[in-house]
């Protein structure tokens, strides 16, 4: 049964009807078969709306206190997706990256991911489950949350599939493909046809 990691970026959640469209593609990969992790991102500009929330109250927040904030954007899309595939009939569970196992460096707001203990995303697998994860994050040696700067959902999905060894990592995006460059803002970005994981980790990072 091929395992196939997933993820939507925060245009492909902004609202209720595209997490119906999210859900109506998990399910569809579900029913013909596949083993499902799906890495959701934060709904639309939630995350850019929360680090302004946290400016008005004070120009310079603790960083600490600001990973703990914004991470639960991608708390909501997860539980959200989640909720809407039990209401199909499909096994799934809500996990966060501390959760799944994500260990990252102190580095709050662009952390780096040291190691992943796949152990709790095997046993939801194995029991049959979804998996929507919550990208962009993990948890530090203390304990604490910690976030993995711009593109960090992508992060999260490259290193899960890389991990678990899945037979396929989709990055569902508004753009044709993996470019060098963000094609909005580089005209001069290349488009490739086919790229490694180790690559688009690096890419991602």
């Amino acid at each position: 049964m091929a395992l196939v990691v997933m993820k939507f970026g925060g245009s492909s959640v902004a609202d209720s009807e595209r997490l119906r469209n999210v859900a109506s593609i998990i399910e569809k990969e579900t029913r013909l078969g596949s083993r499902i992790i799906a890495v959701l991102s934060a709904q639309g500009d939630l995350t850019d709306e929360l680090i302004a929330k946290a400016e008005e109250l004070t120009p310079d927040p603790d960083k600490r206190e600001l990973d703990a904030l914004i991470s639960t954007g991608e708390q909501i899309s997860a539980a959200l997706c989640a909720m809407l595939l039990k209401s199909r009939g499909i096994d799934a569970v809500s996990l966060t990256g501390w959760q799944a196992g994500i260990v990252t460096n102190d580095a709050y707001g662009d952390a780096d991911v040291v190691k992943v203990d796949c152990t709790r995303l095997v046993r939801e697998l194995d029991a049959g489950k979804v998996i929507l994860l919550t990208g962009f994050q993990g948890v530090n040696g203390n304990g604490d949350i910690t976030t993995l700067g711009r593109g960090g959902s992508d992060t999260t999905a490259v290193c899960i599939a890389a991990q678990l060894s899945a037979d396929e990592c989709r990055i569902y995006k508004d753009v044709d493909g993996v470019y060098t460059a963000d094609p909005k803002r580089d005209s001069m970005a290349k488009r490739f046809d086919a790229i490694s994981y180790d690559d688009m980790l690096a890419l991602a990072e």
